[in-house]
């Protein structure tokens, strides 16, 4: 995998002290957990959290310490064929996606004394690495921090779709604030006029090698809504009978549609003729003013298409998310869900380009111009998957904030909905709004 080298290295000391971040706050995220919610799959998409916690720390000994730290004892001789992903250029093999929740065994226990067997391992590695090596070595270990938070956030969007399986609907924090006001912000559109511009990772910074290379890309003038599509807005959408209509979906949408009944978002439930919703606090009755989330590709478009409007390329997100800071409702929060736009909101403001949910895009999850994904299995990182799914921006409610930045590509296929996934509405500059 290629990435951009920071403008100023990080030094081993500021290494050793993030790694221990970044893993601590994986722990973090399982102690609400009780010891039975670790082993759940309830989808093949979605992995038990035990595996997560193993699978992050295979990544650093498949790739760091195996390679590069001399004389290294891996703690199991199978756990590189358990909590392989997906990649084929290694040796072991691994164990089907679908079965990860088949097995009972390594118990949890076992999966933390891995993880300490290699943060003690990794620990020795920065302090030691030879010279020689240390730059490769410092690339990787930005990859597998960021590999990791990456994970967190899957931790996250996979416990809740276990729980909410159960018909109890357990919460796995009961004690989070999902305050919402009665209102939002107005939806009005700001516009951009486009012209010749670049997008892709900058090379100041970490980056994926899917964000590369920077390239000159044409937009034509546009418009993007300045917040993201309301569970209110979207109610509207199924009240004026959206999923019946065949009309306003593609072909595989209405396929999805016909074959899985959807009838509204993943996680809403009518009780009594009442909307609710499950979140990580459990069910709570339906906040219109919070945006609507979890899903699918399908459905985003199908709402833009009905609402006489259409989803942003990703160049179009990100030249007008280039101009912006940073800010959003992130996972330091701890609110873990999404937040309504400020009702203070400026003119001309775009809010939401950050955290609360990942937005879809109209675009396709293609290689830039000049692509090339790096030599070996670590290449298979991203570049395999640039097939049959759509990017998404912006991250998430579930995100870390340091873990994003303006260039940043997610990609999911266009049925799934799992993800905090939710709609900014676009418009070209010749349409009435």
């Amino acid at each position: 995998m290629q990435t951009a080298a920071p403008a100023v290295p990080p030094s081993r000391e500021s290494l050793v002290q993030r790694y221990a971040q970044v893993r601590a706050f994986s722990a973090q995220l399982c102690e609400p957990l009780a010891i039975e919610d670790y082993g759940l799959q309830t989808t093949a998409e979605a992995s038990p959290p035990k595996w997560h916690l193993a699978h992050v720390s295979w990544f650093f000994e498949n790739f760091l310490l195996r390679p590069l730290q001399p004389g290294y004892q891996p703690f199991h001789p199978r756990f590189d064929y358990l909590f392989n992903s997906y990649y084929e250029q290694t040796d072991s093999g691994f164990w089907p996606r679908a079965q990860r929740g088949l097995l009972s065994r390594p118990t949890v226990a076992e999966v933390y004394d891995y993880r300490q067997h290699v943060d003690v391992a990794m620990q020795i590695l920065i302090a030691q690495c030879a010279d020689a090596d240390w730059s490769l070595a410092r690339e990787r270990i930005l990859i597998g921090l960021n590999h990791e938070q990456q994970h967190q956030e899957l931790l996250l969007t996979d416990i809740k779709h276990h729980l909410a399986f159960n018909p109890l609907r357990p919460a796995y924090r009961a004690d989070l604030d999902l305050s919402a006001p009665e209102t939002t912000a107005p939806l009005s559109f700001i516009t951009f006029e486009g012209g010749m511009t670049e997008i892709g990772a900058t090379g100041e910074g970490f980056s994926y090698d899917n964000e590369h290379p920077r390239h000159s890309t044409w937009l034509a003038p546009y418009q993007l809504a300045n917040r993201l599509v309301t569970n209110g807005e979207y109610l509207a959408f199924i009240e004026d009978g959206a999923y019946d209509n065949p009309a306003i979906w593609l072909s595989d949408a209405w396929a999805m549609i016909r074959q899985h009944q959807w009838r509204a978002p993943l996680y809403w439930q009518q009780i009594d003729g009442t909307w609710h919703e499950m979140t990580l606090a459990g069910l709570i009755p339906l906040r219109p003013s919070l945006p609507v989330c979890h899903l699918s590709y399908f459905e985003a478009e199908a709402y833009a298409r009905w609402a006489g409007k259409r989803l942003p390329s990703e160049a179009e997100w990100e030249y007008a998310a280039a101009q912006r800071p940073i800010t959003g409702e992130f996972v330091e929060s701890g609110r873990l869900h999404p937040r309504a736009a400020p009702l203070d909101q400026s003119d001309g403001e775009l809010s939401q380009l950050y955290g609360d949910c990942w937005e879809w895009t109209g675009s396709a999850y293609l290689p830039y111009p000049g692509y090339r994904p790096a030599a070996g299995a670590i290449g298979e990182y991203n570049g395999k998957f640039m097939c049959n799914q759509m990017v998404l921006r912006g991250g998430s409610c579930a995100s870390s904030r340091n873990h994003l930045r303006p260039s940043y590509r997610n990609f999911f296929y266009p049925h799934e909905r799992w993800q905090f996934s939710g709609l900014r509405l676009a418009a070209s500059l010749a349409e009435d709004t």
